[in-house]
């Protein structure tokens, strides 16, 4: 392996600080922001106001998150006039922070990278509830059912499972595969039809598959051998396929949950053979769902390339030339167009495939350090956080203008209400 991936992996896999005293705070009305139209001079969007938490009654299909991780605090937003209503605080350490959402949308829940699960009522504007479940955590998922909640842990390695209601635990999957060897790091846990969870350990190179039909009776099912250093994943829109890239070597691990006993598949061993590969200077996501009618689109390790996966046969059909190192590869609800942002040192720009013609079509550069995207339910308009500009902006996905502007401290994940009901997010 280039010896530059040992060391960036060695930065990534580091862990917070020590565990921060659990707050809860009501949410507060944030400040009139600055004129938006001062933030960005190559476009001329619509001035953003901020207004109280929301009031009740409302529906919460158009509200969302979007993780402020300079200050551990949420912005709430609505997506149906792309502007923020308030401020939650006391979430503690969000450097890289995920959430998830209960069925009816009106709570979120937010896995914290110093180990913190926090569930917040979105309608009230404040933190229900948080417990300090662990060490160093790296996302989660909720059941099919929507009544647990499954965290990845780094320290302790494993996966514990909660309550939604509560958040009192209710299961706890120590990832130990080898006898003498403390427990893996878990990586890419997902949500899978049958109130299941799948999950990647990293130090063992192994899929695990997790029925929690019964929950204080786990089962676990393991995939060994799948390959090094599984790093993250992406589950299919239908929960059949669960696709785990791999850091340690050139390929892809797939295992069909329709079909588990067939153990897990190779994908494009070798994809890089011959060639060298690049510093990695941020790990690529596979999560969020760059599925695109029959094709899959992952970001290739160490290249500037997008890889195009044909769903039928599960072999390469294509490769895209990109900007710069792939980190998040989206696709559009409707499927027709592939938004790609960039590790350093080209975090400042976004570029937009057609699904179709696999070319890059368009190129927007909103700022510094673009973190995350997102789209709408309907995909007309795409969220975008650019952390080192302290903004977050709103697209127009055909015309690709700027919409709206709204200011946040170092804003990193965003998070919609529409995830509650698709399978994987």
């Amino acid at each position: 392996m280039n010896p530059t991936r040992h060391l960036i992996l060695a930065l990534l896999l580091i862990g917070p600080p020590a565990l921060a005293a659990a707050t809860s705070d009501t949410a507060k009305p944030l400040a009139a922001p600055p004129n938006p139209a001062a933030l960005a001079p190559h476009a001329a969007p619509t001035e953003v106001t901020a207004a109280a938490p929301c009031p009740q009654p409302r529906g919460t299909g158009d509200l969302g998150i979007i993780v402020e991780r300079g200050s551990g605090s949420l912005l709430l937003i609505e997506t149906s006039g792309n502007t923020a209503l308030g401020r939650i605080e006391g979430l503690g350490d969000l450097s890289h922070a995920s959430a998830v959402f209960s069925r009816d949308g009106r709570y979120a829940f937010i896995f914290g990278r110093d180990g913190g699960l926090s569930k917040v009522d979105l309608l009230a504007g404040q933190v229900v509830r948080r417990v300090m479940q662990a060490g160093n955590s790296i996302g989660g998922a909720i059941s099919q059912n929507g009544k647990l909640v499954a965290v990845a842990n780094y320290e302790p390695g494993g996966v514990r499972v909660f309550d939604a209601e509560t958040l009192e635990q209710v299961a706890d999957i120590p990832a130990l595969y080898e006898e003498g060897k403390p427990a893996s790091k878990v990586v890419g846990l997902v949500d899978a039809p049958g109130n299941r969870f799948v999950f990647s350990l990293w130090d063992g190179g192994e899929i695990w598959v997790a029925d929690l039909t019964d929950p204080a009776k786990p089962g676990v099912t393991r995939h060994r051998n799948i390959g090094r250093q599984p790093y993250d994943d992406l589950i299919t829109p239908d929960g059949r396929y669960y696709l785990a890239g791999l850091f340690g070597e050139d390929g892809l691990a797939l295992l069909d949950l329709w079909h588990p006993e067939q153990g897990v598949r190779r994908v494009l061993p070798g994809y890089g053979r011959g060639e060298e590969p690049l510093p990695v200077f941020k790990m690529p996501h596979l999560e969020g769902w760059a599925v695109a009618g029959r094709r899959v689109f992952v970001p290739a390790i160490g290249r500037h390339e997008v890889l195009v996966i044909d769903m039928d046969t599960w072999t390469e059909v294509g490769r895209i030339p990109v900007a710069g190192q792939p980190v998040f590869v989206m696709a559009r609800p409707d499927g027709r167009q592939i938004w790609v942002n960039f590790a350093l040192p080209d975090n400042d720009r976004v570029q937009v495939i057609d699904a179709e013609s696999l070319a890059v079509i368009h190129e927007l550069q909103p700022g510094k350090a673009v973190l995350h995207l997102e789209f709408e339910p309907r995909g007309e308009e795409i969220w975008v956080s650019v952390r080192d500009e302290d903004r977050v902006d709103v697209y127009d996905t055909q015309t690709f203008a700027r919409l709206a502007s709204i200011p946040a401290n170092k804003p990193s994940g965003i998070f919609l209400t529409d995830r509650a009901f698709r399978i994987g997010l």
